[in-house]
């Protein structure tokens, strides 16, 4: 009898450990755990270095997540290579390995997880999502800004012994305390100068804040103009809220209900061993932001939606905090529906 022969694609797993001045690449074969070695971060040169030393091979990479983003996965997947870009925490790792821990070991620990198909990569943004979400990002930190310049200004008058009227003494600044604190009298013009410089600075960067989130809700509008609409239409939710779901997200249609909430991070973290179970707290596993505008947007939802109030005063006497996370989860489940079924939410419906 005549044998045939299968010939099998070699394959090459890559573990590389990316930092800004450096990578950390492991080589790994489907027969034999290869080389390591640094190397400049530049993906061409790694690719240059697969071809003289494994050409013909099947190529598979994977990196964690971090502050270099994902110009190096578009450029693995430009070469014609499978590329995976996971979440540090998803990592299997041995014990021993949270007490050693070094860039030689995590890149050989990558390739060796990749081999064994453990690994489970993140949803990659496309550009136009990413320097969107980018465009978002920069508005949250502008309002941390404002936050930091109002704590200085009122750290000022404080430390001067000069009462804010209660009227003012709040969150809100109204032009009619802005214009208070303007007139307020100084001994020497070393401290008008100072408190000018500081309201200086807040009115720079309000104003920028409000620029910024000019563009982003025009942007979304041209541009997810479906989505975005969709989004407005269930209570609570702003524009802003619905400019940021789209902005960190893309196309939320990939999730279900329960990978939804998940995400955003609505759901109880849970302990279960034996007869013993603890249910703690919101799980630590979450997009804050997002988990923080929908919270914020649910109170609005209990004041625009009659079932969302009537919801609201079933559980009056609980712990609130608990009653509005249970309010927000309703409201991600709304707004996922709405965007799934592509019809605008219409309030009095019963769900």
């Amino acid at each position: 009898m005549k044998q045939q022969t299968t010939a099998l694609i070699p394959k090459l797993y890559i573990g590389i450990d990316i930092h800004k001045k450096s990578w950390k690449v492991h080589f790994r074969t489907d027969l034999f755990s290869g080389r390591h070695f640094t190397m400049p971060p530049d993906a061409e040169l790694l690719r240059k270095h697969v071809n003289k030393h494994y050409k013909g091979y099947e190529v598979e990479t994977c990196y964690e997540a971090g502050c270099c983003g994902y110009s190096a996965h578009r450029s693995f997947e430009a070469f014609g290579w499978r590329s995976l870009v996971v979440n540090p925490a998803d990592i299997p790792k041995p014990h021993k390995q949270h007490r050693q821990k070094t860039d030689k070991i995590d890149a050989a620990n990558m390739s060796k997880q990749l081999k064994a198909s453990q690994l489970r990569g993140i949803y990659v943004p496309g550009q136009q999502q990413e320097q969107l979400r980018s465009l978002f990002r920069r508005r949250n930190d502008l309002v941390k800004d404002i936050r930091r310049m109002k704590s200085r200004i009122k750290s000022m008058l404080l430390y001067y012994g000069i009462k804010l009227p209660e009227k003012y003494d709040n969150s809100y600044w109204s032009k009619a305390m802005i214009r208070w604190i303007e007139q307020q009298e100084w001994i020497y013009e070393t401290g008008s100068e100072s408190i000018q410089s500081l309201l200086s600075h807040y009115h720079f960067v309000e104003k920028e804040m409000r620029r910024v989130s000019v563009r982003i809700r025009a942007y979304c509008r041209k541009h997810y103009k479906a989505d975005y609409y969709l989004m407005r239409s269930v209570p609570g939710v702003g524009p802003i809220v619905a400019a940021g779901l789209i902005s960190e997200l893309g196309d939320i249609r990939r999730f279900n209900s329960r990978q939804f909430a998940g995400y955003i991070g609505l759901v109880p973290g849970i302990y279960q061993s034996g007869e013993k179970s603890k249910i703690g707290g919101m799980t630590y596993r979450c997009h804050r932001l997002l988990r923080s505008y929908l919270v914020e947007a649910s109170w609005q939802a209990i004041r625009q939606d009659p079932i969302m109030e009537q919801y609201y005063r079933k559980h009056q006497g609980k712990d609130v905090k608990k009653v509005i996370v249970k309010i927000a989860h309703k409201l991600a489940n709304r707004i996922l529906g709405v965007v799934k079924s592509g019809v605008p939410y219409a309030i009095g419906i019963v769900e």
